[in-house]
């Protein structure tokens, strides 16, 4: 993966946040970090991942994202792809403190920059519950009930 370090600025409303500079990284986050950061969402309740298989997971994606405010990891996300044809954009993550600020706008446009960088003629992505008007702001559009996509269910 090669960095991308590029400077936005932003106003946040949250306290946490406040005036900040972010600076976008193509990377790798710290281990505890990201285990934080992906703790935050509460989708470890059905995943009950490590940090080691969180790691693991990023460290075989074909792209990944991090924004930073100073040292503080703010938002992640990354993608899966064949290289080609297909892209699947995951983990698209902003710490509460800092959503509705335009952090995960920016990162989920630099996602799909770099597909579309590298000629892939799909891209798709999971949305998180409640998330659905989000995605569809920046372009994307809900599977018809009636495509063929689906999910295995576990026991």
């Amino acid at each position: 993966m090669s960095v991308h370090a590029a400077p936005c600025t932003a106003r946040a409303d949250a306290d946490n946040c406040g005036m900040f500079s972010i600076r976008f990284v193509a990377d790798c986050p710290a281990t505890d970090d990201f285990f934080a950061l992906f703790e935050t969402t509460g989708w470890n309740a059905k995943y009950q991942a490590t940090p080691h298989d969180l790691i693991s997971a990023i460290e075989n994606s074909w792209y990944v994202l991090c924004a930073y405010v100073e040292d503080r990891l703010v938002g992640f996300g990354r993608i899966l792809c064949d290289g080609s044809m297909h892209a699947l954009i995951l983990d698209l993550i902003v710490d509460p403190t800092c959503q509705g600020q335009g952090i995960g706008s920016e990162m989920l446009s630099r996602l799909v920059a770099v597909c579309r960088g590298a000629g892939i003629r799909d891209i798709q992505l999971f949305s998180a519950q409640g998330k659905a008007s989000f995605y569809e702001q920046q372009g994307f559009a809900a599977r018809p009930k009636d495509a063929p996509g689906m999910e295995f269910l576990s026991e």
